[in-house]
């Protein structure tokens, strides 16, 4: 039987489109699921504030009336205007090893894409960067983590097949504890506080964050702005992340770089306990029990630590500000018996960015790719 391809239209529909990942992947070890109510907010047109500047569209490919593979199509016209480019995203891409169901699947999205006016689609995107990006293509057999796409090696194969090509790569690190925190950055820390005015800030209590969690959020805007496919997040997507993030947010793995003068963030270090294991047995459901898998995991001392975000703004970038952050976090990590950080994506053209990890040891374990096609 052929390929039939389904627009998503009800909220039945999208949680077979979420799920399908779930299935998918079931058994794979290196996988990491999402949780289906999270997912299904995020591409909820009603709920998910992206939608203030994002179209989309979602399609299921069917084969003998079994679901065979997922796409969704976005329009982020912010970063349109932002980059002055005409450009559609596919992302929230799975599929069986099937040419038949991608060349569907693609095929969809394309002409969708193109009825929009759109001249380009890259991807895997999300509707903004705070959403999955880049598809794996080195790094199969390692695990995955909460903040990045798991797919199999045939994906890009058959991305290759249809005629995408290399648009952007990320790589992503284990960078593993020092016994100590580098001298140098001892030494570069105490320089850039008197020099700059800056102070290191921790807290006790979550209430102590929330001031400062809408200026996190601005000195991400600008740290990010010239990161591939950035678009500034509006207030209505910094209200919705503030109240998604910082409830769960461990305090003693956040560090804030505070310009004295005037209270600004002037950077920010906010690091998890890696989740992996834990979503993993959650299987995709907070309730009834994946919750307690999830709590536990953010409150034990963990052997693996996530650098979920960091950002320093760009007049302090490259002027040994991340040391004030490794200065703090480092002791933090070495009491609590970790052995290693996981990176998670950076660009692969960010030179600055990697270079921080020069005085650690480190593993290039995961390479991930966007691709772009010309759309005719």
């Amino acid at each position: 039987m052929s390929v039939v391809i389904k627009e998503v239209t009800s909220k039945k529909e999208l949680k077979k489109f979420v799920k399908f990942n779930i299935d998918l992947y079931k058994g794979n070890p290196y996988h990491i699921p999402g949780l289906i109510e999270e997912e299904m907010v995020t591409l909820d047109k009603k709920k998910n504030p992206a939608f203030e500047v994002c179209d989309a569209v979602y399609f299921l490919a069917y084969k003998d009336d079994r679901i065979v593979g997922r796409i969704a199509g976005m329009i982020n016209r912010r970063s349109n205007e932002v980059w002055n480019q005409e450009r559609a995203r596919f992302g929230f891409l799975d599929f069986i090893d099937d040419a038949e169901v991608v060349d569907a699947l693609f095929s969809a999205v394309e002409k969708w894409a193109k009825e929009q006016g759109m001249k380009e689609i890259h991807g895997p995107m999300g509707f903004t960067d705070m959403d999955h990006e880049g598809m794996l293509i080195e790094g199969f057999d390692q695990l995955g983590t909460m903040a990045a796409i798991y797919n199999y090696p045939y994906y890009p194969k058959h991305i290759e097949r249809i005629g995408y090509e290399k648009d952007q790569d990320w790589h992503e690190f284990k960078i593993y504890i020092p016994e100590g925190v580098p001298e140098k950055h001892l030494r570069i820390g105490e320089i850039v506080k008197k020099k700059y005015g800056l102070k290191t800030m921790k807290f006790k209590k979550t209430k102590e964050i929330w001031p400062y969690a809408q200026k996190i959020f601005e000195t991400l805007n600008e740290a990010y702005a010239p990161l591939y496919g950035f678009a500034p997040l509006t207030q209505k997507q910094i209200d919705y992340y503030v109240k998604q993030y910082i409830p769960m947010i461990r305090l003693d793995l956040v560090t804030l770089i505070i310009r004295e003068e005037d209270d600004t963030v002037v950077g920010f270090g906010i690091s998890l306990p890696s989740l992996s294991h834990a979503m993993q047995k959650a299987k995709g459901h907070l309730f009834p029990f994946g919750w307690i898998h999830l709590l536990k995991a953010l409150k034990t001392k963990p052997k693996v630590i996530d650098l979920y975000l960091t950002g320093v703004l760009p007049e302090y970038q490259n002027k040994g500000v991340n040391a004030l952050l490794f200065n703090d976090l480092i002791p933090v990590y070495i009491g609590l018996g970790v052995e290693y950080a996981e990176s998670n994506p950076e660009l692969a053209s960010n030179n600055a960015v990697q270079a921080q990890w020069d005085y650690f040891k480190r593993e290039h374990h995961k390479t991930r790719r966007a691709f772009i096609k010309k759309l005719k």
